[in-house]
């Protein structure tokens, strides 16, 4: 009947239970008798890098699983940094472009390389609640080790990717130029009054652009030009009296 085989299944289930007792408890047996014969016993694990422990993992001792990480390892002479940029900077960005490291707290930028760029991008809230698409860029720090021995891994740093240089470059405050059609322009004062001139212009950081011709070294710009400045208005300037 079924209650015949029931309460078989249930003895043959107490009977198995037994014997995986009987098997636990042997196991625990040998277990404690095989620590307490090599309770001195010291086991030599070799790092498989040179370095410093940055980490650890374990405080405590204890039961670990077999390839469970205990410590981990790092060689600070080889830190690399790591930095998110807008996907749009990081299209102009390739291995080998110069970076400086700055508010590091060395008194003194870091130089460094980019190692690599990642191929995916991941999508980041700004401060101001934005999304953001972002790339990581690997860079690797070329100045001598010790002009930073003090930096260490998770440090924050400020990175600043040198797109173009030159040794003399003609350039103005990038808030002194302005559309006229589809050309840039400025106001430049000529004998006090402001006169319209069209630029061609080269890179920008931001702050600053590269004219690349229409103006000449010492000519006087006007930043911030408002609508009520026209070509020939009566200029002079700040702080200057009538």
């Amino acid at each position: 009947t079924q209650m015949n085989a029931a309460l078989h299944s249930s003895e043959f289930a107490i009977e198995v239970a037994r014997h995986e007792k009987e098997a636990a408890l042997t196991a625990l047996k040998y277990s404690a008798a095989h620590e307490t014969e090599h309770v001195t016993e010291k086991v030599l694990i070799r790092a498989p890098v040179s370095g410093r422990i940055l980490k650890i993992l374990h405080e405590s001792e204890g039961v670990v699983r077999e390839g469970e990480a205990l410590i981990e390892i790092g060689d600070p002479r080889a830190l690399e940094v790591q930095v998110d940029v807008l996907s749009a900077d990081a299209v102009q960005l390739k291995p080998g472009t110069p970076v400086l490291f700055d508010r590091w707290g060395g008194n003194t930028s870091l130089q460094g390389r980019v190692r690599s760029i990642e191929p995916a991008g991941f999508t980041k809230i700004s401060a101001l609640g934005v999304e953001e698409q972002r790339v990581l860029v690997i860079s690797d720090i070329v100045s001598p080790p010790e002009e930073w021995t003090q930096l260490g891994d998770g440090y924050r740093v400020e990175a600043s990717f040198i797109l173009w240089e030159d040794d003399d470059v003609l350039q103005i405050p990038s808030s002194a130029l302005f559309r006229t059609g589809k050309s840039w322009a400025v106001f430049v004062i000529k004998n006090k009054k402001a006169q319209l001139r069209t630029v061609q212009t080269g890179y920008r950081n931001g702050l600053s652009t590269n004219i690349v011709s229409g103006l000449s070294e010492g000519e006087i710009v006007i930043s911030h030009p408002d609508n009520s400045i026209k070509d020939g208005s009566n200029v002079r300037p700040r702080g200057e009296k009538e």
